[in-house]
């Protein structure tokens, strides 16, 4: 198995602006090693992806134990770097942020998505509050890849309104930035002028789901890493279901 300083240098170079890592999410280690052999560069899960498989529902419902395993199966699977979506970390407190963190990178994985949503809570975690999460992680090993998520637009439903949450993402984009963060995540948002506003002024590398968006404009906008989330299990699921419809 490749050494994980080798798959986190692969995985941090594969960040580039305007050429973004494409990551179609996966949900287990079959799954894995079907992406990587479709020419993949590196591997994703989708948390909603990972925990419906399982049968359960996303926010932390499956068991993180479950979790890990899973995430040790891929690793073991495939021969490329692989990201992990660990929404809140499992915890509030940073200390215990930082101890869930130490068990995720034990199973080779060499990055992670990390929400500033409360997880089974209201609201995001103040900006200060969520950057003291991520210096937590990040002071578990400097090369581990922390793929800060703010959930400001998923929160705020109406596209009209999300260019007045564009200065707060800017700032979440700073100080996560300074607490440790490698890449900024911005789910939910699909206009193309201000993700590209977000790409030239928020110093980190931007990560945007593939919902409502083309790879083209990923590309103009100066995007460098582009997720595909739940899409891939919902549609293999949907073949799946219309399959044994067919038979049954």
């Amino acid at each position: 198995m490749m050494a994980f300083e080798t798959r986190a240098t692969e995985f941090a170079a594969l960040h580039v602006a305007g050429d973004p890592l494409i990551l179609y999410n996966i949900w287990d280690a079959g799954s894995a090693k079907a992406v990587a052999a479709a020419g993949a560069k590196a591997i994703a899960t989708g948390s909603w992806s990972v925990a419906g498989a399982q049968g359960f529902d996303d926010g932390q419902k499956l068991p993180m134990d479950v979790l890990l395993d899973v995430a040790a199966r891929i690793v073991a699977t495939v021969e490329l770097p692989v990201t992990i979506d660990f929404e809140g970390a499992y915890a509030e407190a940073p200390e215990l942020v930082a101890a869930n963190v130490e068990r995720l990178i034990a199973t080779g994985a060499v990055g992670m998505n990390f929400e500033d949503q409360v997880v089974g809570g209201a609201g995001l975690y103040s900006t200060e509050d969520q950057s003291r999460r991520i210096a937590a992680a990040r002071q578990t090993n400097a090369q581990f890849w922390i793929n800060a998520r703010t959930d400001l637009f998923l929160k705020e439903r109406e596209a009209s309104k999300h260019a007045d949450l564009l200065g707060a993402a800017l700032e979440r984009a700073a100080a996560y930035a300074e607490a440790g963060a490698n890449s900024f995540f911005i789910p939910g948002l699909t206009d193309p002028e201000l993700i590209a506003r977000i790409c030239s002024d928020c110093g980190l590398p931007v990560n945007v789901m593939m919902r409502g968006i083309t790879l083209d404009v990923a590309r103009q906008s100066g995007v460098a890493r582009c997720s595909y989330g739940p899409l891939p299990f919902a549609e293999a699921m949907s073949a799946l279901t219309a399959k044994a419809q067919a038979l049954f």
